[in-house]
């Protein structure tokens, strides 16, 4: 539109100039060669542009003349240029295809006329691996590396041709080098973080976490969160050999994550093993208000070594607080009530707890009560309710039990810190209800056995339905015995 608009306005400026022109009549002498030519001041004009509209395709039509020859050179390297740019797709095309012959020969075709193409090398990398031929494979990404605007690709070829060879050290050259020259490239620092998860070097794994954060592949409460757990991995390996590191470890995971359990346990340890025992109590009260845990309360009890049974119910009973919705309040006090004799504290710490569906920890500590209460009929009645309880929390990761609190999945071994929860898998099915016998001829009378009533619908004043299961010692009396 804009040029339509020029081409107007010059058409209207030529118009106007002729009518100026017209306007003012004169005439023009001109004597050359013994002859005089006049002629008007318009037709002078006039034959003026002819002229020079004559001499512009005369030049026009030399030039084109002149530049034939390297005309016709050009468009021939053109067509040339273009067969191997279409060799090239079409290589490409039949590298995503499996077809490593055809790869090959387009390779060879576009090799012709394409001589610094940074997508001919790629293509002939891909053939060859196509081809299973990992020495031109490994020539091909090498070359790739040499060339600044393929160096990025290079590294990552030359880095998965060293990882599928086993040479992991030189895996992760490659994969600095990459990251060098691209923070962001998502896959070298992955992978990098899977190699150092695997030899379990934590802190270089906790550096490439922190470098993820920074460039952004990562947000950084996840980059936080991740990086403490790979922090308290490195604590407890030092633990047991270098108590300063570990603690300086174990601290600075707390810092980025409060709520992560073994970074508080460590710790406190290493506090407690320094004699800072105010620190270490401060630090596992801390711990306990952002995620309960039982370990915590355990380490609390024995914060001071040599205290009694009362003193250690004491410490956990202010940790603890009110246990009525904190189960694992009210299993830490019970487990610290029991020792210093509290029957009566570690039962009313539990009955909330009990009255529903109680895990298999639960009942299993109400056995150990009542067992020590004297009672050993309560104690069995516990141990059968136990059999059909739901399984208690353990560390899960990935959907997987692990005896032990680790910051790797074992099912794709990415960095997801385990969480203290029941396993599903381990979940009890509830027990099939017992099924009323049909009457006798003998009897006349209907004998019927009870309908079972899960555990968890009795109290403790009440007997259980279902036949409990005999103990080891305890040899009972046989159904056919005359005593019975």
């Amino acid at each position: 539109m804009i040029k339509l608009l020029w081409r107007f306005a010059l058409l209207i400026a030529a118009g106007l100039a002729f009518a100026w022109i017209a306007d003012r009549p004169g005439t023009v002498n001109i004597q050359w060669m013994n002859r005089d030519i006049q002629m008007s001041v318009l037709f002078a004009v006039i034959s003026l542009l002819c002229l020079f509209a004559i001499g512009l395709l005369l030049w026009n039509f030399f030039a084109r003349l002149w530049r034939s020859p390297r005309t016709a050179r050009d468009y021939l390297r053109f067509r040339k240029q273009k067969k191997a740019y279409d060799s090239l797709s079409r290589g490409l095309v039949a590298v995503g295809a499996g077809d490593a012959q055809g790869a090959s020969r387009h390779a060879a075709l576009a090799a012709a006329a394409l001589k610094d193409e940074p997508l001919l090398t790629l293509l002939e990398a891909q053939a060859a691996q196509l081809k299973g031929d990992h020495g031109a494979v490994k020539r091909s990404f090498e070359a790739m590396a040499k060339n600044p605007q393929t160096e990025v690709l290079g590294l990552r070829g030359l880095f998965t041709e060293a990882r599928h060879a086993g040479d992991l050290t030189a895996a992760i050259q490659h994969a600095e080098k990459a990251l060098a020259l691209n923070p962001r490239l998502a896959w070298a620092s992955t992978a990098m973080l899977q190699i150092q998860a695997a030899r379990k070097d934590w802190q270089a794994a906790a550096r490439t976490i922190a470098s993820q954060g920074k460039s952004g592949l990562l947000p950084r409460p996840e980059a936080d969160r991740k990086r403490a757990a790979l922090l308290t991995a490195e604590a407890l390996q030092q633990e047991d050999t270098n108590r300063s590191t570990a603690l300086s470890l174990a601290t600075e995971a707390h810092g980025l994550d409060p709520s992560l359990v073994p970074a508080v346990l460590v710790a406190a340890r290493c506090q407690i093993a320094n004699g800072a025992t105010r620190k270490a109590l401060r630090l596992l009260r801390d711990g306990w208000s952002e995620s309960p845990h039982p370990d915590i309360a355990e380490v609390m009890a024995h914060a001071k070594p040599g205290d009694g049974p009362e003193d250690r119910f004491e410490r956990v009973r202010d940790l603890v607080g009110r246990t009525d919705d904190n189960l694992e309040g009210a299993y830490a006090l019970a487990r610290a009530a029991l020792p210093a004799r509290r029957h009566d504290v570690a039962r009313q710490a539990l009955d909330p707890h009990v009255k529903e569906t109680p895990q298999a920890r639960v009942c299993a500590l109400m056995a150990d009560i009542e067992q020590a209460a004297g009672d050993k009929g309560r104690a069995r009645e516990w141990l059968s309710r136990a059999i059909y309880a739901p399984r208690d929390p353990m560390w899960v990761s990935d959907g997987v039990a692990c005896p032990r609190w680790t910051p790797v999945s074992p099912v794709t071994g990415e960095i997801v810190p385990c969480e203290w929860k029941a396993p599903f898998e381990m979940l009890a099915p509830p027990p099939e209800p017992l099924v009323p016998e049909p009457e006798t001829a003998e009897t006349g009378q209907g004998q019927a056995t009870a309908l079972s009533v899960l555990p968890s619908q009795k109290t403790r004043d009440e007997p259980l339905a279902v036949p409990l299961p005999r103990p080891p010692d305890d040899p009972g009396v046989e159904a056919d015995d005359p005593r019975s």
